[in-house]
């Protein structure tokens, strides 16, 4: 396949790294075009205010496109602009840190994949739940393995496959398992602390309450050794809430 691999973990990450050097040591022809600094949690932030620029990697048998700017500035770069045909597939990751349950809405990695499949082009995002892997030749390995075994072709249009491995070894993972994202959201806080001129700054922290995880969705299994994947779109319409109102408000009073 012709694949377009992104991130935002930025273009040196050991995870897009892994996943350059197994995809083409599968016959795969990858294209990467990845944050040339880390852009995690941005979501799908979009750079409008100011140009971007591209700078050419190449290291040690990696080559790839370095973009200044957002994970979704990446792909939008590359697939309107910078590659003369379109990917068969937008591969994302993988990324240090999990996306399950409200991450997919803050995930760089996810929304660079989501803007593949708003594009209607096959797209998958892939993670691991660790924020500092060291070695994911494994992961990467198993990921091209599943590409194939996919049935693209019969998803749904704009569908996102989001694929999570767990925080061990390959050879230690339970086996996969096609499951729901988690709904529960974070309880978050902020850490206080004071910088050397004795002013005070503030460290975003949180947790999924461990009561609020439901156990057959995609953070509990994870956090069982399983790999983890779900289909994700992005229809925001409260169906419920949608026929409620159009009752309450088709009579104007």
């Amino acid at each position: 396949m012709r694949i377009l691999l992104a991130n935002d973990d930025g273009i040196q990450a050991v995870g897009l790294r892994s996943l350059y050097f197994a995809l083409v040591e599968a016959g795969h022809d990858v294209r990467v075009f990845a944050p040339v600094t880390e852009q995690s949690a941005v979501g799908h932030a979009v750079t409008l205010s100011m140009p971007l620029r591209v700078k050419e990697f190449r290291e040690n048998g990696f080559r790839g496109q370095g973009v200044y700017g957002t994970p979704v500035d990446c792909v939008k770069l590359a697939l309107s602009t910078l590659l003369d045909a379109p990917p068969d597939l937008v591969l994302s990751g993988i990324n240090a840190g999990a996306n399950v349950g409200v991450d997919i809405l803050y995930s760089g990695t996810v929304s660079a994949a989501t803007e593949g499949a708003l594009m209607e082009i096959p797209s998958m995002a892939v993670s691991v739940d660790d924020f500092n892997p060291v070695d994911l030749k494994g992961q990467a390995r198993y990921c091209v393995r599943l590409l194939s075994r996919i049935p693209w072709a019969e998803l749904p249009k704009k569908c996102v496959v989001n694929l999570n491995f767990p925080a061990c070894p390959m050879e230690k993972a339970r086996e996969l398992m096609v499951c729901p994202h988690t709904r529960a959201s974070y309880r978050d806080w902020y850490d206080t602390r004071t910088d050397p001129r004795g002013r005070p700054y503030y460290w975003l922290n949180g947790a999924i309450p461990p009561e609020q995880i439901s156990p057959d969705r995609d953070r509990a299994l994870l956090t069982q050794g399983h790999v983890t994947l779900t289909p994700l779109h992005f229809d925001f319409t409260d169906r419920v809430a949608l026929d409620m109102l159009a009752r309450n408000l088709a009579t104007p009073r």
